[in-house]
């Protein structure tokens, strides 16, 4: 059953909504086909019942041919510019033959008949391909659906792995960063892995969205200081943690009514920016953290931070990590004193099955991205139920992770931003220029995607800002 749902509005206060009896992934019932396609979210397949919804709305070929025009260089400049509109399609063509005067970043111009480039940077080998794969394959969908942009196919070259590191990502930023032919990225998949490559990256004048980054560092303080991390031309759909802490704390103070947590990360942006946020969050509502700590990526043996984390007596452990490390501590929380009956919550780095099949998770809560899209459909028509029918078609599988409607949603973005920008000179060439790229991005308003509507800010939050936090209940039947 629904036990509890509450919506945490613009405001931020919290009221109760009507209960439901019915047992449900974050609301409307989905009919059996579709059940089958949705891992941890399906109401069938995955045990979890949905206990709160905060809900804060937010304001090819590598080889082929491009040429990159920089602000310093002599251009010819036309005269006057045609603009045809057919339907909802608008095409602008320089007049004239020449080429724009490029921007202060500089611009590409893809040849006639050769493909726009973008490149997907995600964490597709390792322990987190679980999270990194769906999201270069809802890029991968997104592009053929979206289908050519002013007559030209996009390609995303050979995917790149950002290794869900920062030193992952600052060796394939630096690969991408010396492309001039690049436009844009979709990636990265781990925040870590954001911090090395989004610098050179932003550096090189291009531009980057994100589908499952969700640090604060990254963008903003949601109050106009940027992050530690931000860098101009950076982007997401993801949420930001601020967002997620404020959710699991008002949770456990308001509707678990515990007052004592502890809180455990690995040193990842990602980690300690969730357990950061749930931490200040928690202690503003009058709880008290009476452990704030950290694991070592690696670590095989909990005992000695479990004993450490005992000695304060929390009531309940916020641990926002990943596997391997958060499957040894579900597996050992219970061998050390004092914590027998503590309550564990893990995030959305651990809805994977591998995890969740442990017997020790059974009465476990998460938080993560509320995946209730409903009958939301993308800029180009597309619902959650097309994408999972047309993912299981081309891959044989559900996506492995919450993130892919988010992956999707980027790539629309960018394509959609690419489409509004791109100059369609006489010859049959694009001209992309790359500030006009993130001007576009960073005005988008309204945008319809399968998580929702998007808005970006000036940091570059573009995200429904909607969490989910769920109650897994039986390990044995996430497959039933």
């Amino acid at each position: 059953c629904c036990r509890l749902l509450t919506e945490c509005l613009p405001c931020r206060d919290v009221r109760a909504l009507p209960v439901s009896n019915e047992k449900m992934y974050g609301g409307p019932k989905v009919d059996d086909n579709l059940k089958k396609w949705l891992p941890w979210i399906a109401v069938a397949a995955v045990a979890l019942i949905v206990i709160v919804i905060i809900a804060i709305n937010s304001g090819g070929d590598d080889e082929a041919s491009a040429t990159t025009t920089t602000a310093g260089e002599t251009t010819t400049t036309a005269v006057e510019e045609t603009t045809t509109t057919v339907g909802e399609e608008t095409t602008t063509t320089e007049a004239g033959g020449g080429v724009p005067e490029a921007g202060p970043l500089g611009a590409v111009t893809v040849a006639p008949g050769e493909d726009i480039q973008i490149r997907s940077l995600e964490a597709i080998s390792g322990d987190v391909a679980f999270l990194g794969v769906p999201n270069q394959r809802g890029t991968e969908l997104a592009i053929t659906d979206f289908g050519p942009i002013k007559g030209h196919d996009v390609s995303i070259g050979t995917p790149l792995d950002d290794l869900c590191s920062a030193e992952g990502g600052a060796a394939a930023g630096q690969t991408i960063a010396s492309d001039d032919k690049v436009v844009g990225v979709i990636g990265t998949s781990c925040s870590g892995a954001a911090t090395g490559a989004m610098p050179l990256i932003s550096e090189a004048g291009m531009v980057m969205i994100s589908p499952s980054n969700t640090s604060p560092a990254l963008t903003s303080d949601l109050a106009g200081t940027p992050g530690e991390n931000y860098s101009p031309g950076y982007y997401r759909t993801a949420h930001n943690d601020l967002f997620q802490g404020e959710a699991v704390a008002n949770f456990v103070f308001n509707e678990l009514g515990l007052t004592k947590a502890a809180a455990i990360h690995d040193g990842d942006p990602y980690t300690n920016g969730l357990a950061t946020a749930f931490k200040n969050a928690f202690e503003k509502l009058g709880g008290t953290i009476v452990a704030f700590t950290a694991v070592n990526k690696g670590d095989t043996d909990m005992t000695g931070v479990l004993t450490e984390v005992a000695q304060n007596e929390p009531e309940v452990i916020y641990f926002p990590i990943f596997m391997p490390e958060g499957g040894f501590i579900a597996q050992q929380v219970r061998q050390v004193a004092g914590l027998e009956d503590v309550v564990l919550i893990g995030a959305d780095g651990l809805l994977t099955d591998n995890f969740m099949e442990l017997p020790e998770t059974a009465g476990m809560y998460f938080s993560g991205p509320n995946l209730d899209y409903g009958n939301n459909a993308s800029e180009i028509g597309t619902t959650a139920a097309d994408f999972l029918a047309a993912y299981q078609a081309a891959y044989g599988e559900a996506p492995s992770a919450a993130f892919w409607a988010h992956s999707y949603d980027a790539t629309v973005l960018l394509l959609s931003a690419i489409d509004k920008v791109a100059v369609e000179l006489d010859d049959g060439s694009l001209f992309i220029d790359r500030q006009a790229l993130r001007d576009e991005l960073t005005a988008t308003k309204g945008f319809s995607g399968i998580i929702g509507t998007l808005s970006c800010d000036d940091f570059g939050d573009c995200g429904a800002q909607r969490i989910s936090i769920v109650l897994h209940e039986d390990p044995t039947n996430i497959e039933a």
